[in-house]
């Protein structure tokens, strides 16, 4: 049995603890904040809830930055790791 069937989803009317997007049984998500309630259905009544995402407040779009990605015609090699083990080939063999 895998550990996620066992774990008991939030139902409607109790207190959200992480904030994020939310989806419930019948498919309706809702963004919903840390120390609010999670709604009940209009249809179904008190219904389990599943977080589907996280939100973050963060400053970028989630992309890393271009200063880290390997360019193919980079000229100054010299000085950056070019191989993991760089610093323990020796030359004089």
């Amino acid at each position: 049995m895998d550990r996620e069937e066992q774990d008991m989803l939030p139902l409607s009317h109790e207190k959200v603890e992480v904030d994020g997007i939310y989806i419930n049984e019948a498919g309706r998500e809702e963004h919903l904040h840390r120390g609010q309630h999670f709604p009940a259905d209009p249809v179904l009544g008190k219904s389990e809830w599943k977080l589907t995402e996280y939100m973050f407040d963060n400053h970028h779009e989630g992309r890393t930055d271009e200063r880290l990605v390997p360019k193919e015609n980079d000229t100054d090699k010299i000085g950056k790791v070019t191989h993991p083990r760089r610093n323990f080939q020796r030359k004089d063999l």
